[in-house]
Formats: C-alpha cells, structure tokens, sequence
C-alpha cells in the first residue's frame, strides 16, 4: 500500500485528493494546522468513514509549515512515498494586507518541507502546488516556458517555491515536481474567491436572505477548470519516470463578467440588478488575462479537461442552491453523474459554514 503526505489537506485541493487516492488504496496522511475553531469540514465525510474501517485509511496530524521540526516530525512518523504540498496563504487579494505571513508560509514553507524531505526521505515523491498567478502579466496563452511576472506577494512566494523546486530536484536528485495549475473551482472552493462568492451569494439572492452582491474587476479573464479534474493531474505527474513541470488548465479564458451572466442567466435572473463595484476589492496590481497552454499535459500526461466553463458554472450553482435549501435546476448534477464514476460524485460534494449553521450533504 502506497502512503501519500497531504499538506493543506482541509482545502479545497487536498480534501479532493485524499478523495482521489483512497479510491486507489492509498493510506492517506494529512497534515492540519492546529485551530481552535476547527477546519476540518471538507474532510469530514472522510474522517466518519475511515473510522468505520477495521484498519484506518485516513491519518490527520497536527503540523505547521512555519516549523522545520514539526514537519520533520510527521515524515518520520508517516515515512511517505508521494508528498503533495497543497498548503498556503493562497487568497491573492489577502496577500496584500498579508505580505509577510504569505512569503513566510506561500514561500518560505516549501522550502522548509523540501528540506525534511531531504533529511528524512529524500525517496520520497514530491509535488509543488505553483499557481498560474506566477506568470502574472506575461503575454497569453502561458506555458511551461512563458516568463514569470508575479504582480503580488502571493505570486512572488509561488514563484520563489517553483524555483525552490527545482532547485531540489537539480541539486539532490530528488523527485519533485511543480504543476503549475490555472484557476480550478469547485463547490468546496473557499467563499472569499470570486467564483464561490458569485454562486453563493447568488444563492442568497434567490432564497431572499441576500440583495446585493459586491465585487471588484469584472473585466479580469481567467482559465476557469473542475478542482477534482486536477488534483487527478497533480497524482499523474508523480506516476511518471521523470519528474517534470506542468502547466494544467482548459485552454479557454472567460471574464468575470462572462460568470456572472452563466451563473444568474442559469436561474433567470440579471446580474445587473444586483452587483455593486466595490474599489476595495481591486487588487493594488492587477491581473488581466490567464490562458494556460496544457499542451505538454496533454501529450505527457494523457490528461485532458471534461467539464467546461458553462459546465462548471452549473456544478457550482446547482450545489449552493441545494445547500441554501432550495430547489436547483439539476444540470450540474447531471454533468457529475454523466462525466465521472469511481471516486468523484455529486454525494459528499459539499460542505461550508454559514454563522452557525453548517449545511451538508452527508
């Protein structure tokens, strides 16, 4: 049995990766960082089940990328075979009010995981979550081979972690690998991102509980992908002989505009009725234009994307409305239900908080 090290497992990309590899018998570890009001939410489905299994399949452990030691800790604990490294300060817009805190864990934090992993078990696979901001304002379609110009401190600590990377993999040999992911959403996609604030809200709307909507750069274009179709990229590329970097996204960009009139037309409604322009929430360096060239995945890896944009707005829409107690048209749950199998269905897909309340599916 293979075990696989999840850092960041509680977010949106870890908890569909320890998803991912149970379903192929892996004995999954994860790393949580220690909260006093609990983070767990996305992983619960998982944690309740493992618990009902004669041997666990599912380890959580408490660690904190600011601290060698404790990550050195857990890998002797855990002696990983994969090591994905998924935890971050990873809110753009936050990581200007959060510079240091960003560069200590976004960056600084990689680096401290890669060197336990080369004094504990260098044999270890190793996987960098790098991000698409990182090419910032270079010219689109980006790929592997596109310059770098962050134009944020969130950028700026991926990129010195992409470098970081493979530096360890030139200087030590090891097996490490960056996927350099455009933006990938989900139901579990954390409220402050502008796709979960969109359908959510959206949500809101249609229930009554909500009248006004507030958002910043309407006019930003992004490569818009389904979270679980990329965490299967982020496990393909530690299957390869090699290991290498890899640009993952659809190849097609939308604005945020171009959202707004999927998710609202979706429901017979004009955005225009609702959304307010808040310049707070204009990023001090914008971004304007994000087109991943996944060529490379696609001749490496086999790896090719199945849900589109209009798809993926669907799934979105279709979740919160069920979570806001409502009715939803039910075209995002028969995208799941047509495209995948195995591992990824629309049961367990979502959790969140609301005050007090937390909605699930299970």
């Amino acid at each position: 049995m293979k075990r696989a090290l999840i850092t960041g497992i509680t977010g949106q990309d870890g908890s569909y990766l320890a998803e991912l590899l149970l379903s192929k018998g892996y004995e999954v570890h994860g790393l949580l960082r220690r909260s006093s009001s609990g983070n767990s939410r996305r992983i619960d489905h998982l944690t309740r089940a493992s618990r009902h299994r004669t041997e666990r399949a599912l380890h959580l452990h408490v660690g904190d990328l600011a601290s060698e030691g404790s990550l050195l800790g857990v890998l002797a604990a855990t002696r990983p075979d994969e090591v994905y490294n998924m935890a971050a300060q990873s809110h753009v817009r936050v990581s200007f009010d959060l510079p240091d805190y960003t560069g200590d864990i976004t960056g600084l934090g990689t680096t401290r995981i890669l060197e336990a992993i080369r004094k504990s078990c260098p044999a270890a696979k190793f996987y960098q979550a790098s991000s698409s901001e990182m090419f910032g304002g270079a010219s689109p379609p980006q790929c592997e081979d596109s310059a770098f110009q962050p134009r944020s401190p969130y950028a700026a600590a991926k990129v010195y972690s992409y470098w970081l990377t493979r530096n360890y993999r030139e200087g030590y040999g090891m097996f490490a690998c960056n996927g350099i992911l455009f933006n990938h959403e989900s139901p579990r996609r954390g409220e402050a991102f502008v796709t979960r604030k969109i359908t959510r809200t959206l949500a809101g709307i249609v229930a009554g509980r909500e009248a006004v909507l507030s958002l910043g750069n309407l006019d930003a274009k992004r490569d818009w992908g389904y979270a679980p179709e990329y965490v299967e990229a982020m496990w393909l590329m530690l299957q390869q002989d090699r290991a290498d970097d890899y640009v993952i996204g659809t190849g097609e960009a939308r604005t945020v505009r171009e959202f707004l009139d999927e998710a609202f037309g979706y429901v017979n409604l004009d955005w225009n009725d609702y959304v307010r322009i808040d310049p707070e929430l204009f990023r001090p360096t914008e971004v304007d234009y994000l087109l991943a060239d996944p060529a490379k995945a696609r001749e490496k890896l086999g790896w090719l994307p199945r849900v589109r944009f209009r798809e993926l707005v669907r799934i979105m829409v279709d979740a919160d409305l069920e979570l806001a107690g409502l009715a939803c048209p039910g075209e995002g749950r028969r995208i799941i239900d047509d495209k995948f199998s195995g591992w990824h269905s629309w049961v367990d897909q979502v959790s969140t908080m609301d005050g007090d309340r937390v909605f699930s599916r299970v």
